[in-house]
């Protein structure tokens, strides 16, 4: 991956915050600088992109579930569903939101009495979970022309080989973010901010070094996660999906890093039960040097930190394979009784001109190839969130979403971060704790 020179964040210049919303998207209006019809150059509207003129045939009442973003978007969603409506006068559709807590109980419930809503925006491991069950159509069989539409490791990433092989989503929305790092708390450990790490060698090299020459802080924040397993370089399951293979002998050296680490006083404890969020304050407070960060970090820094944002410089993701990245996806119910006009509205959701208005708005990405082109995503405008997204855009061209969707984000990342953390403590082997992870995995897996 191309390395670009680290880029002090503050030297460039403030920009207007976007206010964020409980779900983690940035709200704010959207910026018309999208250089012409974006519909246009990207296959049209939702009516001739993806199988022929808008058909009149196509009618009936659906309802659309989003996950927490009225608030910040309705305007956005009213009219989105009024100008589709116009454009398929014989469809109704009903915007659903529904409120931070207890989507995933929600959307379980809702299945299980036969009343999912007709199109869904969901993530990879939700949609998984609806697959494997179902509960969800799979559009590579209804509507495979689709696959043209979107990066291929988007539409990759809503593909489950362990749910029968299919792609039970439309790409939506993307996300992913460049490195952190704290240069004073480099200066400060005997570390040069202008030699920052690039290999996960570099950085596990200088944790050691920094742990060496202070107390109280550390290189990283948290255990190793899937997706940094992934980026390391370990299998993550088998070729068909069916069973977790991490605990294979790239698996075993990353951890194997962090006890020695551990023992170089370069990870403190505090790391140890850190998860995201306590990965964030850690670095928030001076008492972490890197953080792989998203395209909000930024503005969380400068709002909750400003001393850290003023020493932080930025770089792309450390990776030895490919930068992760995270999916949103619209899926279509598969018992929808008006199957055409689901289709037909996640498409129009997710066409090329309404994508680029909500990447804007919202402070994501796209998962059209060719937006990623566009000056927006391309051209530095001199602000420091300019150079976050350009960055991060530019991470996108090759990133991989790492997260089987298969793996739980509560029970398996629990228990993967307890079993590392008895290791890194000296109460088993590298090797013992991956194999204990992997079996609780694929047990938890075949129940399913």
């Amino acid at each position: 991956m191309r390395r670009t020179t680290p880029t002090r964040l503050a030297a460039i210049g403030a920009a207007s915050a976007l206010a964020l919303t409980a779900c983690g998207i940035g709200g704010g209006t959207s910026e018309e600088e999208n250089g012409g019809d974006a519909g246009s150059e990207n296959g049209g509207d939702a009516g001739t992109e993806n199988g022929g003129d808008a058909d009149a045939e196509i009618s009936g009442e659906i309802s659309f579930m989003t996950w927490n973003l009225r608030g910040g978007y309705e305007e956005y969603f009213t009219d989105l569903v009024a100008e589709f409506e116009e454009e398929y006068p014989d469809v109704t559709v009903e915007w659903l939101d529904h409120p931070p807590e207890g989507f995933q109980d929600t959307l379980s419930a809702d299945a299980a009495a036969g009343n999912l809503p007709d199109v869904i925006n969901v993530g990879p491991e939700l949609a998984y979970s609806l697959a494997a069950a179902g509960m969800l159509m799979d559009i590579s069989e209804t509507d495979p022309e689709a696959a043209e539409t979107y990066l291929p490791e988007a539409w990759e990433g809503m593909t489950f080989e362990g749910a029968g092989g299919g792609t039970y989503g439309y790409p939506w929305y993307l996300n992913t973010g460049p490195s952190f790092f704290n240069t004073d708390l480099f200066e400060e450990c005997g570390l040069d901010p202008e030699n920052l790490p690039e290999t996960y060698d570099e950085l596990f090299e200088q944790g050691s070094t920094m742990g060496e020459n202070c107390d109280g802080v550390s290189m990283i924040g948290r255990l190793p996660t899937i997706e940094m397993m992934g980026m390391y370089g370990v299998e993550l399951m088998n070729e068909d999906a069916t069973e977790f293979t991490f605990n294979n002998d790239e698996g075993v050296e990353l951890v194997q890093h962090f006890i020695d680490l551990y023992s170089d006083a370069g990870l403190t404890a505090e790391a140890l039960n850190a998860l995201q969020t306590g990965e964030l304050d850690a670095f928030k407070a001076g008492e972490v040097g890197w953080l792989p960060g998203s395209s909000y970090t930024l503005q969380e820094l400068r709002d909750t930190a400003p001393d850290i944002y003023e020493a932080a410089a930025m770089g792309p993701l450390i990776n030895n394979t490919s930068p992760n990245m995270y999916i949103q996806a619209i899926v279509v119910n598969a018992d929808t009784p008006n199957a055409e006009a689901s289709m037909a509205f996640s498409r129009f959701l997710t066409n090329a001109e309404n994508q680029m208005e909500f990447a804007q708005a919202a402070n994501v990405f796209p998962s059209i190839a060719e937006l990623l082109d566009d000056p927006h995503f391309t051209e530095d405008d001199g602000t420091d969130n300019g150079a976050v997204r350009v960055e991060a855009a530019d991470q996108l061209r090759e990133a991989v979403a790492w997260w089987p969707p298969a793996f739980s984000g509560g029970a398996d990342v629990e228990y993967l971060r307890e079993q590392i953390a008895q290791a890194i403590q000296g109460q088993k082997t590298a090797q013992e704790a991956l194999d204990d992870a992997v079996a609780y995995s694929n047990n938890r897996l075949s129940n399913q």
